[in-house]
């Protein structure tokens, strides 16, 4: 996607913790973007579900909306855009695991798509919102939403600390068309968890999913 405005891009991914450190204007952070592409997605989504659903009732299309422009799906979306890593954020943000908290992603996302919106309309905006929520949607539509456990390991360890987690591949298994990876997670420099997968995200959640169970058995 080519882009008109890249200062629009810049300050969509923008963090006000940037800002605050770097004493800019506040405006230049992405909380403005953020509000309008909030504002985009519901509509995006709720055109996308009207159209496309029309046996549901107003009822079930607000739960299924509801189900998808929500911060765990947000914020899963943004990871796998790998959003954390492209944002501008102060220091301090940055070392209270700021690039990986869901709250802060998921801003990132909306403030994206106010971005594209500004910069090519609400139709591409609309677009590329669907685009991007495209699995999560086929989850929830299936019935099949997966708990997202590296954002709810992710939020237990920030409650405990500063301490964040790391994602290892401890090994790769089979043939490249079948292959089975296993991954690790490292907390506090010890491995607490891990799980194997067809993919390595479905790996890492189930080494999340086994290092939440191992650090609440401990706690």
């Amino acid at each position: 996607m080519s882009w008109h405005d890249l200062d629009l891009l810049e300050q969509a991914l923008t963090h006000s913790s940037f800002t605050y450190e770097s004493r800019q204007n506040s405006s230049e952070n992405n909380q403005r973007l953020e509000f309008l592409g909030d504002a985009v997605l519901g509509l995006a989504v709720s055109d996308y579900l009207y159209r496309n659903h029309p046996h549901r009732d107003e009822g079930e299309l607000t739960k299924l909306r509801a189900a998808l422009v929500c911060e765990p799906s947000l914020a899963r979306m943004a990871r796998e855009l790998e959003l954390g890593y492209c944002l501008n954020m102060g220091k301090g943000e940055e070392r209270s695991g700021g690039r990986e908290r869901p709250s802060i992603l998921a801003d990132a996302f909306e403030a994206l798509l106010g971005a594209v919106y500004l910069d090519q309309g609400l139709d591409q905006a609309a677009k590329l919102a669907i685009e991007f929520l495209r699995p999560v949607i086929n989850d929830v539509l299936e019935g099949r939403l997966d708990r997202d456990y590296k954002t709810e390991l992710q939020e237990y360890v920030q409650q405990r600390g500063n301490e964040q987690v790391q994602y290892v591949i401890l090994k790769e298994q089979g043939p490249d068309h079948h292959k089975i990876f296993t991954a690790g997670v490292v907390y506090k420099g010890g491995l607490v968890g891990s799980g194997a997968g067809r993919s390595k995200k479905e790996a890492e959640q189930q080494a999340a999913k086994s290092a939440l169970l191992e650090l609440r058995r401990e706690k």
